[in-house]
């Protein structure tokens, strides 16, 4: 995709402004070793911005995103159109205050989390490493890296940038790299250095050669690579080609020595990067909820207004009477209700983070705690969310007999036997009891299997220096204290420290020998003659060793019981002892072996080597060889491994299912592992079939395996990434459909991507809500895409956490914030936007009853203070401490998880609840005004006193008949407002008449007319509660 050399400056600069805008076509490139000023191309910097605004757009974005809302335009219009003489009905600030505080708490709530995404990126940005030069060894910050720097990383450290593999302290000549923040699998990555290089005697010496690194245009792709090495100083010139095993991808950690590194691609063109989605302002379904009632209520307002002038018969300069009519009828919508949810959705953030029985929660964005109420879906990573990332051996099976944990002494003692016995009897001595011989044999198959399983794997031991012992003397003694297991796979390192524990320890192991060390501490060497790398498609892992002490060839083999069916000799329990195992979440492996003459491995060998030369369908030639050795193998043993659940994963996953949440299980690892950890958690329970997805690559395989799928009922899914794609390709309407109705759903392989993309698919499909719960890098993209994201800060570093909405210490924290704080905040946050609403509509009927009683005049009933009073200091407490109600205790709602499968219907908010509470307002606010107009007295002034009194008594009322559970908060909300109001009389003698207000008069008055606009509703719900009581009630009665 190069630019054509020939181009005039027109298309250079053309280009330029491509690049400058940040849309520049990615190609490949050529990177010259420790020559950064040799570039062919411009490259982005090396710094890492996860802010969704800078310095300049802040302002801007944050307004538009307040105005871009309806109900926020509206009152910013309202208050600009006080400026204009003729539209004006009051005090500007009665319009500019609260528009004015609503901006100010949003502003400074954006800032505050905009700094501390800033503070963590310069975090990141300003991590300090080595660059050789040709001046020696300088330190740079990793926001100074360039393309063609030569980077050093120690151990421990994470790599700054995606880099080209040149050299490693280590003598094995490779070194491991923990992906998990890349990929999720925890398993450590084996890499290999450039050989070149990695010939050469110092790592200064790189910038004597003259060498490049030809790569690929930067892509999302982290699993595969093609590039080549070329060096033109040495005669003949050298060329490699470099694969994805010669990557040091940034943000994966070197586990194993200290490496040297050229730098291919930085900033934006990383693959972690580029695999991160950008991240969203999220809003919730609740406030887009209130948006469409206030655009209701606007047509209202406006309706009114129409009518209102309609009935003046459009007389004079009626169109700016309709604006009057709009501007005093604009409390229909209250300004108070952004501010109300706003503070609510403040105090709910408080709580959750006060809350002792989930301690070390965050609320990162304070702006959606009503979401966390009305899940449908969960997705959930794997690796450190569910499980604790912690491999025990669990189970060694022989057949005929079963070790697990509480009788691996037993193993023991068999081991020590073997190693301590006195050399065989002589056939001619009498008496070896029968049961010695059973004992013997028993020693022996025990001894065998676990050789087998201190041999057969890819386990490199290391030694480190731990203040006592420096690393040279450790490696020399094989002291345990200082020995440490590197392998690309948690399991075969705790199969290898269980071999440890039973008496057989690994010691020591290169490119050709293995060390293994006796219970007696004698040392047994072994020469590794070929080895077999476990691969995806084979689903097993082989190895030849030749025992120095006898010369004995043997080829042990483990892998998956699938596979390891068809080359055992046949026996009876294998198939059945696989499923027992399966079914209580261990991961199988079965363990065989083949002895080996000297022509046998002669004749393999020569075979092995002529395949592995051949240039026509190599991988097909050397896969037959190396079948021909895998034949009636002898059968030794099962081994089951089991990766720990997080505490409480299963009643957790429990409760979220009985809410009528389904969980999709979406990881980076094997689709064994993902299935296994699915039983074993009980995401998929013992009675549900698991419909295994064939791996498909085209579109009719797709068609054929989906239909198979379709006949199947009730029956968790287990898919791989690859055929995930190929169905969304070809059949994603279908796919969707039919995943939607499964009980749980299991996507292994996933891609960081591809996890966000099923986020994205899932709201699109259903319109329901997704959660997504993650603890790795490789779960940041899915989290952000999400409805609402939760990350688990766990081993996997903090990255999840920081780009979560909710940060949580543990999974089973996740059934205590959704069952018990997303209902509470839904339920209060819908509580309380509809009184407000109902406090401003009862205020709005009796101006529309006043206005129609006097001709239609488009003046206020009450103005200046009274009606900032009436939703601030008068009402505004007792309203706002409906956000400490509760319909039952947190316990009952964590016991009974089927009230949060109430709310998924969205019953406490809809139109339903919505028109009742726009009835009640009318009825009150007419029985207010007519009721003041009926028991009118001579002067106007007593219509004011006595309707405004009674509208603060029917407000205050209304909030005791709404309150299910009271708080000693809202009792002192409700005294505080009432003494407000009555000492605050004092200074409203312009309105009312406060000799007026003493009488018996006024009292009986307004005792009437609160007692017939309240008392009604308090018997309708009595009524209510007493013959159709809502579901809480029933358990709390």
């Amino acid at each position: 995709m190069g630019w054509q050399r020939g181009a005039e400056t027109k298309e250079k600069r053309c280009c330029e402004c491509l690049r400058c805008c940040g849309r520049r076509d990615p190609r490949p490139r050529t990177v010259w070793l420790g020559h950064p000023e040799k570039r062919d191309q411009r490259y982005p910097r090396n710094v890492i911005n996860n802010q969704k605004y800078n310095f300049f757009t802040f302002l801007p974005g944050v307004l538009f995103n307040q105005f871009k809302y309806f109900f926020n335009l509206y009152f910013l219009l309202l208050a600009c159109s006080q400026f204009v003489v003729e539209m004006r009905l009051g005090a500007l600030y009665t319009y500019w205050v609260p528009l004015g505080f609503v901006l100010a708490v949003t502003v400074i709530r954006e800032a505050a989390e905009e700094i501390r995404c800033y503070m963590r990126d310069k975090e990141v940005n300003s991590q300090i490493y080595s660059k050789l030069t040709a001046r020696g060894t300088v330190k740079v910050k990793s926001s100074n890296i360039q393309v063609g720097d030569l980077i050093i990383v120690e151990k421990n450290q994470r790599v700054p940038a995606d880099m080209i593999f040149l050299r490693t302290s280590e003598k094995n000549g490779s070194c491991f790299l923990r992906t998990d923040q890349l990929d999720g699998e925890t398993d450590g990555k084996l890499r290999l250095p450039v050989t070149c290089t990695q010939r050469l005697p110092t790592a200064s010496d790189l910038l004597q050669i003259r060498s490049y690194v030809y790569a690929e245009e930067p892509n999302i792709d982290i699993h595969n690579f093609v590039g080549t090495f070329t060096r033109e100083d040495s005669d003949p010139p050298v060329n490699e080609s470099l694969s994805i095993e010669n990557t040091l991808w940034a943000s994966t950690v070197i586990a194993s020595g200290t490496v040297v590194g050229v730098v291919l691609y930085t900033g934006r063109e990383l693959r972690s990067v580029m695999n991160t989605s950008n991240p969203r302002s999220k809003i919730g379904l609740f406030d887009l909820e209130v948006n469409c009632l206030t655009k209701i209520l606007f047509g209202a307002l406006v309706v009114v207004s129409l009518v209102m002038v309609a009935l003046q018969h459009f007389a004079g300069r009626w169109y700016l009477q309709i604006i009057r009519f709009l501007l005093l009828f604009s409390n229909i919508i209250p300004i108070s209700l952004r501010v109300n949810l706003d503070m609510g959705k403040i105090v709910y953030s408080w709580v959750i983070r006060r809350d002792s029985k989930i301690p070390g929660t965050v609320v990162r964005s304070s702006t959606i705690p009503e979401q966390l109420g009305r899940i449908s879906y969960l997705l959930t990573d794997k690796t450190g969310t569910l499980t604790q990332n912690e491999m025990v051996f669990k189970r060694l099976h022989l057949g005929t007999v079963a070790y697990g944990l509480d009788s691996m002494d037993e193993v023991q003692s068999h081991i020590f036997s073997i190693y301590t016995q006195q050399p065989q009897d002589p056939p001619a001595v009498k008496g070896l009891s029968l049961a010695t011989k059973v004992r013997r044999t028993m020693s022996s198959r025990v001894h065998e299997a676990v050789k087998a399983i201190a041999l057969c794997h890819n386990v490199t031991p290391v030694y480190e220096s731990n203040g006592v012992t420096d690393q040279a003397e450790a490696e020399r003694h094989y002291e345990d204290s200082c020995r440490v297991y590197q392998a690309s796979s948690p399991d075969e390192v705790a199969l290898v420290q269980w071999t440890e524990s039973v008496g057989l320890t690994l010691v020591g192991r290169d490119q050709s020998s293995v060390q293994l060390r006796s219970p007696g501490g004698h040392i047994l060497n072994f020469t590794i003659l070929q080895i077999f790398p476990f691969t995806y498609e084979s689903k097993r892992m082989g190895i030849i060793v030749r025992d120095e002490s006898t010369g004995e060839i043997t080829f042990y083999m483990k892998g998956a019981d699938v596979v390891m069916a068809g080359i055992v000799q046949y026996n009876d329990w294998l198939e059945e002892e696989c499923g027992n195992m399966a079914r209580e979440g261990l991961r199988v492996l079965v363990v065989a072996k083949k002895s080996l003459t000297e022509e046998q491995y002669q004749d393999f060998e020569a075979r092995y080597v002529q395949a592995k030369l051949s240039v026509h369908d190599r991988s097909l030639k050397v896969a037959t060889v190396i079948e021909s050795l895998e034949m009636e193998m002898e059968l030794l043993c099962l081994t089951g491994v089991e990766d720990q659940l997080q505490t409480d994963v299963r009643p957790t996953l429990e409760t979220l299912r009985n809410a009528g949440i389904k969980v999709w299980m979406l990881t980076g690892d094997k689709l064994e592992t993902a299935t296994c950890t699915a039983k074993n958690a009980h995401l998929v329970t013992r009675t549900q079939d698991i419909h295994i997805f064939r791996l498909v690559t085209n579109r009719g395989e797709a068609h054929l395996e989906l239909n198979a799928f379709r006949r199947k009922h009730d029956c968790a899914l287990v898919i791989s990434g690859d055929s995930l794609e190929v169905c969304l390709k070809y059949y994603e309407y279908e796919f969707m459909e039919l995943a939607c109705q499964c009980p749980a759903v299991v996507c292994c392989r996933c891609a960081p991507t591809q996890k966000a993309q099923i986020v994205r698919l899932l709201q699109e499909r259903t319109g329901k809500l997704t959660c997504a719960v993650g603890d790795g890098g490789n779960d940041v993209s899915m989290i952000q895409e999400a409805d609402c994201g939760v990350g688990v800060e766990g081993k996997e570093g903090k990255q999840a956490s920081l780009a979560a909405d909710f940060s949580i210490t543990q999974f089973k924290h996740l059934g205590r914030l959704l069952m018990v704080h997303g209902r509470n905040s839904y339920k209060r946050s819908a509580a309380l936007s509809q009184f407000v609403i109902h406090r401003s509509l009862c205020i709005s009927t009796m101006q529309a009853v006043f206005s129609s009683v006097f001709y239609f005049a488009s003046v206020p009933l009450y103005q200046g203070f009274l009606i900032i009073g009436y939703s601030t200091i008068y009402t505004m407490f007792p309203v706002f401490s409906l956000v400490l109600d509760k319909d039952v205790k947190s316990e009952v709602a964590m016991l009974y998880p089927e009230l949060y499968k109430d709310l998924l219907k969205g019953r406490p908010l809809s139109y339903k609840t919505f028109l009742i509470w726009v009835l009640i307002s009318i009825y009150q606010g007419s029985i207010i005004m007519y009721g003041a107009l009926l028991l009118f007295e001579s002067e106007f002034v007593h219509i004011v006193a006595i309707s405004f009194t009674s509208l603060i008594l029917t407000e205050l009322l209304m909030v005791a008949l709404t309150i299910q559970t009271w708080h000693w908060l809202m009792i002192v909300a409700e005294l505080l407002s009432l003494s407000c109001y009555i000492a605050s009389l004092v200074f409203l003698h312009e309105f009312i008449d406060v000799y007026f207000i003493a009488t018996l008069s006024f009292l009986w008055k307004v005792t009437v007319i609160t007692l017939v606009s309240c008392l009604p509703l308090y018997v309708l719900k009595y009524l209510r509660r007493r013959f159709s009581p809502p579901s809480y009630s029933k358990l709390t009665s």
